[in-house]
């Protein structure tokens, strides 16, 4: 039987969020070069952690879920979630009648079309 330590998983799972972590500053970079440029690589990877952890708070923690989530964020603003100018986005996150995580994000994002700023 195989056993996996603790410590093992850890370092799986660190492996495994640092690889998510490189897959998004890529994508971000190629669909919000401008944001991500005034970021600076450093600033970008410290915003993709937050909100890889403010997703984590409404039960969302599926790469392409998170990935959704962060391209929103990227979109209308780091708390998009909290701000008072998207009241539909707090609503849908924490409303368990729409469903898991999987099903909220992916209104949310169906929700947010309707609203992206126009340039």
């Amino acid at each position: 039987m195989l056993l996996i330590r603790k410590e093992q998983m850890d370092v799986l799972r660190a492996n495994m969020l640092k690889q998510f972590e490189n897959l998004m500053v890529s994508h971000l970079k190629k669909y919000f070069p401008k944001k991500c440029e005034v970021l600076e690589e450093d600033g970008l990877r410290k915003t993709i952690r937050y909100g890889i952890e403010q997703a984590k708070l409404y039960g969302i923690v599926i790469e392409s879920d998170v990935s959704l989530y962060l391209n929103l964020m990227f979109t209308f603003g780091k708390d998009f979630d909290k701000s008072e100018s998207y009241p539909w986005a707090p609503e849908i996150l924490k409303n368990e009648d729409f469903g898991g995580p999987r099903q909220r994000i992916k209104l949310l994002y169906k929700e947010a079309e309707k609203h992206i700023p126009q340039k």
